[in-house]
């Protein structure tokens, strides 16, 4: 299972790869570019946080087809008619691209290119699937998770949504991607030991049940665990729990609130604390929260310390999909380069590889972007795509994830607060530039006079 689970060659939709066949048979071998882009922000959505990269990169190094992946394929009738050169090719596919990437922790914008790969044709046809999934997943967790962690007013959240969310593996990825959004961590043990991301818990509904007793369960609980013990007080009676608690002079690190009114309830679970001398015990509160009912609650002035936030997290529940795309943008061959671009009506697409030009002013505030070609000079602004693999291969190792989620923090201080706000926030400005604008009506006007010769 481990050795098939590492090939990752059939993680991808099945016309990647009658594609791939298409080319192979027809002997084209082109080199090609292809750019990775969210054509439209969300709704509610004024900016996005790119994650995922690490994962896009990692699979680009490894990606293989095996023995038993290449024989599932010749037994599908869709290959019948090609030849067995085709699975030849298969045994022996490597990428051996060149990937240029905007770092993960960088807020991006609509139309914006993530990512762009240069390979021959049939390597950066077969790869577009996981591409897609592993950028546009986590970046869309990332970004709901940046407006929780900004709604919550640098009170420390934590990622309660491996439960909530589709499927393990997506939650044990969301877990890092709220991380990199600014979560203080998560509850996903497995999360914690493969990206080194703290691990938070307290206790189920279960552990106060099993037990005769609540004042039972939160002494047993405390014993084991006196300085990360965090005990769940809503079982039964949220007051009447705080109450057993100050009785059997405990000192629980945090108390958990999970249901009611979190406002009052949190007002009167403190001053009871308080009144009873553990002004150091925490409120911790969860249940079905995202960033306006943490926003809310902090307006009306709900003494909480904490927040678990879950569902709404994992599944980035109001805007649980983006609209990502992964699209042709040049062809170079032996007669020199081709651009290319699409012309559909509201999906036209820009010819070329691009550059991501950011424009600071002297105050270190981003003002706008302009998204022009690649091989544009602005001297007063930052280009944020870098070449992240030649040749098939990282050049540099992986940053850290407290790296990522650093430069993640820093980077949204830099964009201008309405455009962060999380309702009727102010458009960040993306313009294309004159030159991009020149180079797509050149490829226009170059495809309609070879379709009008065509049919002349």
């Amino acid at each position: 299972m481990a050795d098939r689970q590492k090939h990752l060659g059939l993680f991808t939709d099945l016309y990647e790869l009658t594609m791939a066949a298409a080319y192979f048979e027809n002997q084209f071998t082109a080199k090609a570019s292809f750019e990775l882009f969210v054509r439209s922000l969300p709704r509610e959505r004024s900016f996005l946080l790119t994650a995922g990269l690490e994962q896009a990169l990692e699979y680009l190094e490894n990606v293989r087809f095996g023995e038993e992946e290449i024989e599932y394929l010749r037994r599908q009738p869709v290959f019948g008619h090609i030849s067995d050169g085709f699975f030849d090719y298969l045994r022996d596919f490597r990428f051996t691209g060149e990937v240029w990437a905007v770092p993960e922790g960088t807020p991006v914008f609509g139309e914006e290119p993530l990512l762009r790969v240069t390979a021959p044709i049939i390597q950066a046809q077969v790869i577009e699937t996981f591409l897609l999934s592993s950028l546009t997943f986590q970046t869309m967790i990332a970004s709901k998770a940046a407006r929780v962690v900004e709604a919550a007013e640098r009170r420390n959240v934590v990622e309660f949504g491996s439960r909530r969310a589709h499927g393990p593996g997506a939650g044990l990825l969301a877990a890092r991607a709220a991380y990199i959004g600014g979560c203080a961590g998560t509850s996903n043990v497995e999360a914690g030991r493969r990206f080194g991301i703290p691990v938070f818990g307290t206790m189920a509904h279960s552990f106060v049940m099993a037990y005769a007793k609540e004042e039972e369960a939160f002494q047993r609980f405390q014993q084991l665990f006196p300085e990360h013990g965090v005990l769940l007080i809503d079982t039964y009676d949220t007051l009447a729990a705080i109450d057993k608690i100050i009785q059997k002079k405990l000192h629980p690190t945090a108390v958990r609130l999970d249901s009611g009114d979190l406002l009052d309830l949190a007002t009167r679970v403190r001053q009871k604390l308080d009144q009873a001398g553990l002004n150091q015990t925490r409120i911790f509160a969860s249940g079905d929260l995202n960033e306006f009912t943490i926003a809310d609650l902090l307006a009306r002035g709900a003494p909480i310390d904490a927040f678990g936030v879950g569902t709404a997290l994992a599944t980035s529940k109001d805007a649980p999909t983006l609209g990502g795309v992964y699209k042709l943008v040049d062809l170079e061959s032996e007669t020199g380069i081709v651009y290319r671009a699409k012309f559909s009506e509201e999906k036209t697409t820009y010819p070329g590889p691009k550059q991501i030009f950011r424009f600071p002013d002297g105050a270190g505030t981003y003002r706008h972007d302009i998204i022009g070609r690649q091989s544009e000079k602005y001297s007063d602004a930052v280009g944020l795509l870098e070449l992240v693999m030649r040749d098939g291969k990282r050049i540099a190792p992986s940053p850290c994830i407290e790296d990522i989620q650093k430069r993640a923090s820093e980077e949204l201080k830099k964009i201008p607060a309405t455009c962060r706000r999380l309702r009727d926030a102010t458009p960040y400005p993306v313009m294309f530039s004159k030159e991009l604008e020149n180079l797509l009506a050149t490829v226009r006007q170059q495809t309609l006079k070879v379709a009008e010769a065509e049919y002349s």
